[in-house]
């Protein structure tokens, strides 16, 4: 018996309550430690000393109510940790450690969400697509080609998505609304609506309304029917967002009836206050409102916890459904296992031509074809209807050519045995159309050719899967770069920043197409002209300026400072 209470007083001492010495630095602790004797004990009771005790016992727990309120909201929000991955991990050479990256909105549960999902507190760590690790690129190689592969410094930037304690205090109320509903009909390509998914949600928030799963329009170009299901991970939206926007599946039964206000007249670039006084007063009274054309719409100068909300909607919330996301792993780590490579968004599709009003650069017969499709289809032709395809191409506007994407990447230093993988449609003209990049560089890999037999079945004319399970292969590319700017590129260069700023070349167009024109440039000048024009663009951190000073940049292509801070 002996043995046993000794034991008992040694784990006493190891592991004392945290309450413990609240008692111990106030006068309570001598009350709780008076002389056992009756008589002494007597003695003391004086009425100086019951008023002592009454004023210990107020202030003792006084700091015990606030010693626990702040152990409450720790719990519900604690800080995220920008770490590094351990040495040992087979992840070494990835910047952050995922696995320990936990948001604090993500502590509060939803037991009101209507769809009886599971909700367990997911982790960030987790719910972020994080890429394969670079290759360390050794061998016989120059300098300009050891210069390609290189990654870029990220100077000791992490996701830190740190809402203020206002943010999360409106959390509790927004997360459980059930009488107003946001519908959101999301339109385009895959990114595109990856872009109008993440501003429903801010949208939802800021009028603090439930979200409906957004509605996807049928692509009148591609045919594409596919919904938000067949394309996201539903119940992991839900989840990741708990915290922040409630998210229902679909209407409940006492809305369906509602008077449906359908809002498609948005100007672009309205800020949280034109939301609030243009939608609050139809949404209180009529409890749904439908949102349609919502691309480009929302200001891209948000609140500081608006734009973290972004980063968390498009960088965590925004997960590819578990068919595509497995097929999409499979395919990259077949690309992965033999080696560096580049992933080039080659936009050389018919479409693309008869969007952007250029020339194909493939001859006077597939121009032509592309004119008289956009002379009958002229609501397809994007912005500055009145310039000529040559001031199209050297403002920038038009898709770099398959000839000028192969001199671009021999300038920069690409070996020619690069594998490129080859993210897109099919190509304007089939293999004419990629021909003279082929020519360059002959390792060229697309997800056709990745594929087991069967396993693109499923998505064949479903160019939404297809686009997704490209990203997939892209994100965890050595090298990424787009032939033109576009949603695609915008969503590749911020989800590469925000996993450890993997590298992206953004081709600098406007700077860079008129020294083509020069033949007499050799082709060592030329690679030197390239490599200093692009020096500064390659998926490394810009210089930390005020938001004000980068003005209707998108925070989830540029996500630092917003979203990103630097390793304290």
């Amino acid at each position: 018996m002996a043995r046993a209470r000794n034991m008992k007083n040694s784990f006493m001492t190891m592991t004392p309550s945290p309450f413990f010495h609240l008692f111990s630095v106030s006068p309570f602790a001598s009350l709780l430690v008076s002389p056992k004797s009756p008589r002494n004990h007597h003695k003391n009771l004086t009425p100086k000393s019951i008023a002592l005790f009454f004023i210990s016992l107020l202030v003792t727990f006084t700091f015990l109510g606030i010693s626990i309120l702040n152990l409450i909201t720790t719990y519900q929000y604690p800080p995220l940790p920008c770490s590094v991955v351990s040495s040992s991990s087979p992840f070494s050479q990835l910047p952050l450690h995922y696995s320990q990256l936990l948001l604090a909105s993500l502590a509060s549960t939803d037991s009101n969400n209507g769809d009886g999902d599971d909700h367990d507190e997911p982790r960030l760590g987790s719910s972020v697509m994080v890429p394969l690790p670079a290759h360390v690129v050794v061998g016989n190689l120059s300098e300009e080609e050891r210069e390609f592969w290189e990654q870029p410094d990220g100077e000791g930037y992490k996701p830190c998505l740190d809402f203020s304690i206002g943010y999360r205090r409106k959390s509790a109320k927004i997360s459980k609304e059930k009488r107003r509903f946001l519908v959101v009909v999301a339109s385009g390509g895959l990114n595109q609506q990856r872009n109008q998914i993440v501003d429903a949600v801010v949208i939802a928030r800021i009028l603090e309304a439930a979200l409906v799963v957004p509605v996807l329009q049928v692509n009148l170009i591609w045919g594409d029917e596919s919904e938000f299901e067949d394309i996201f991970d539903v119940k992991h939206f839900k989840r990741t967002l708990q915290a922040d926007v409630r998210v229902v599946s679909s209407l409940p039964s006492t809305h369906l009836m509602s008077r449906q206000t359908i809002e498609n007249q948005i100007p672009y670039s309205v800020s949280p206050l034109w939301i609030r006084a243009s939608f609050s007063r139809s949404l209180n009274e009529e409890g749904v409102l439908v949102l349609k054309g919502l691309d480009s719409k929302l200001s891209k100068n948000l609140p500081p916890d608006l734009q973290k909300l972004r980063c968390k909607v498009a960088f965590h919330a925004l997960r590819f459904a578990a068919p595509i996301h497995e097929l999409g792993n499979r395919l990259a780590r077949r690309m992965w296992i033999e080696g560096p490579y580049v992933a080039l968004h080659l936009r050389l599709e018919k479409d693309v031509w008869v969007r952007t009003g250029c020339l194909t650069g493939l001859g006077p017969e597939y121009d032509e074809t592309i004119i008289k499709v956009r002379e009958s289809q002229t609501v397809y032709l994007t912005g500055k209807l009145n310039m000529s395809h040559v001031q199209r191409r050297f403002a920038g506007l038009c898709p770099l050519t398959a000839l000028e994407m192969a001199r671009f990447l021999k300038a920069l230093g690409a070996p020619g045995n690069a594998r490129v993988y080859i993210a897109g449609g099919q190509p304007f003209g089939g293999h004419l159309g990629l021909q003279p990049f082929a020519a360059a560089f002959p390792n060229l890999v697309t997800k056709e050719m990745l594929a087991h037999e069967g396993e693109l079945s499923p998505y064949i004319n479903r160019s939404s899967a297809m686009a997704a399970i490209d990203y997939i292969v892209s994100l965890n590319s050595d090298v990424f770069v787009p032939s033109h700017g576009g949603n695609m590129g915008r969503a590749m260069q911020g989800h590469r920043a925000y996993v450890g700023h993997r590298k992206h070349i953004r081709p600098n167009k406007r700077a860079m197409l008129p020294f083509f024109e020069h033949s007499s440039i050799s082709d060592t000048e030329f690679g030197g002209i390239m490599r200093k024009l692009h020096k500064k663009s390659q998926g490394q951190p810009e210089p930390t300026q005020p938001r004000y000073n980068k003005r209707d940049r998108d925070v989830t292509a540029y996500p630092v400072p917003d979203c990103m801070c630097k390793h304290r």
